[in-house]
C-alpha cells in the first residue's frame, strides 16, 4: 500500500511534529507514509478564493490520474475507526493520496476530482492538527487489519 499526506504548508508546532514522528516510525511495520509539505499561499491582501485556488493548482498538479485521492473536508463522510480500517482494506491495493488543505480549506475543485471526501469531524481543526489526527487513524486502522491491541 502506498500512502502519502500531501499537504498545503509546513507544520510549526511541535507536539504536532513529534506525535506525527512517532506514528510515521510506528507505522514502518505495516507501510510508509509518504509526506508531501506544498507551499501554502501568502494570504496577505488575497480573497479567500484566491487563496484556495493557488493552492488547489498545486494539489491538481502533483496528483496523477491513476491516484486514489481522500480529501479532508468538514462535508466529508464520517467513518468509525474499524470503518475506516475496512475502507484501508479495500483500497490497499491503490495508491492513496490524503490531501490536507491550507488555512482556509480545499477548493471545490480538489473537492470534485478527490474520489473520497473524509469529514474527521463537525468540528473545525487546524490544517495542522490535522496531520497528526489522521496518521494516528491510519496507525490505528492498519493496527485494526493487523489484529493488533491498539484499538482495543
Amino acid at each position: 500500500m502506498a500512502i502519502t499526506i500531501l499537504t498545503i504548508g509546513k507544520t510549526k508546532q511541535d507536539f504536532v511534529i513529534s506525535g506525527f514522528d512517532d506514528f510515521s516510525k510506528r507505522l514502518k511495520r505495516y507501510t510508509i507514509i509518504k509526506t508531501v509539505d506544498l507551499p501554502d499561499c501568502s494570504i496577505k491582501n488575497k480573497s479567500e478564493d484566491i487563496v484556495k485556488t493557488t493552492e488547489a493548482q498545486l494539489i491538481l498538479n502533483y496528483i496523477k490520474p491513476s491516484d486514489f485521492i481522500v480529501a479532508l473536508d468538514s462535508r466529508g463522510k464520517s467513518l468509525t475507526s474499524p470503518q475506516f480500517a475496512d475502507f484501508m482494506e479495500i483500497k490497499q491495493q491503490q495508491n492513496l493520496i490524503f490531501v490536507i488543505g491550507g488555512v482556509y480549506g480545499l477548493s471545490d475543485n480538489v473537492i470534485n476530482r478527490a474520489d473520497y471526501v473524509l469529514s474527521f469531524s463537525a468540528f473545525t481543526f487546524t490544517h495542522q492538527m490535522i496531520r497528526l489526527l489522521l496518521i494516528e487513524q491510519i496507525y490505528r486502522a492498519l493496527n485494526i487489519l493487523h489484529g493488533g491491541k491498539y484499538h482495543k
